[in-house]
């Protein structure tokens, strides 16, 4: 399939946001809490490009719950429409992006022209956020530790606590999505 029919294969964000079943009120806490930058040369230079996005995406996703939010409300601003695809059921466009040639991280903004030709792609975290979560990965017993299960589960929680709370996250996220943004 192309990118285009996968575009319209997608679901509004919307209709994404209201069958979600986890992380709904991180997502939407995020996106009312988050105001794009006065950025009216880069929103003008990005709304002459006619861009649209397919975001691969899972509710249950702690990256997905803060980025997607930042995402939409740039997309906002810079007349970008955005359609959302569940990785786990579109594993065929997923295994186009892999993350490192071989993880199937999420989210992942794909922007296309309107032809259908991709522009760029981003994801599936900002550098600031990746070296938090690298941080807090070390920290992990080895996998074959009797506590590693227990460990794991509690340090996924801290980091979608620190997701939702911790502000600072937000303009390194819009920032990493405006770099990719002016190829």
């Amino acid at each position: 399939m192309e990118l285009n029919q996968w575009f319209e294969k997608a679901m509004s964000p919307d209709e994404y946001i209201q069958n979600m079943e986890k992380n709904k009120e991180g997502l939407l806490h995020i996106y009312e809490n988050f105001q794009t930058p006065e950025d009216t040369d880069f929103f003008k230079k990005i709304k002459e490009k006619n861009l649209r996005a397919i975001v691969l995406t899972e509710d249950w996703c702690g990256d997905a719950m803060l980025n997607v939010p930042i995402l939409l409300r740039l997309s906002e601003k810079a007349g970008i429409d955005v359609r959302m695809l569940l990785r786990d059921s579109n594993l065929e466009l997923m295994d186009q992006y892999l993350t490192n040639g071989k993880a199937r991280s999420i989210p992942i903004f794909i922007f296309i022209d309107k032809e259908g030709n991709e522009f760029t792609k981003w994801g599936p975290r900002a550098d600031v956020v990746q070296q938090f979560v690298d941080e807090k990965r070390r920290i992990l017993p080895p996998k074959d530790a009797e506590d590693f299960d227990e460990k794991s589960k509690e340090l996924y929680k801290s980091m979608y606590q620190a997701f939702q709370e911790n502000t600072e996250f937000r303009p390194e996220v819009y920032q990493s999505i405006k770099n990719a943004l002016n190829k």
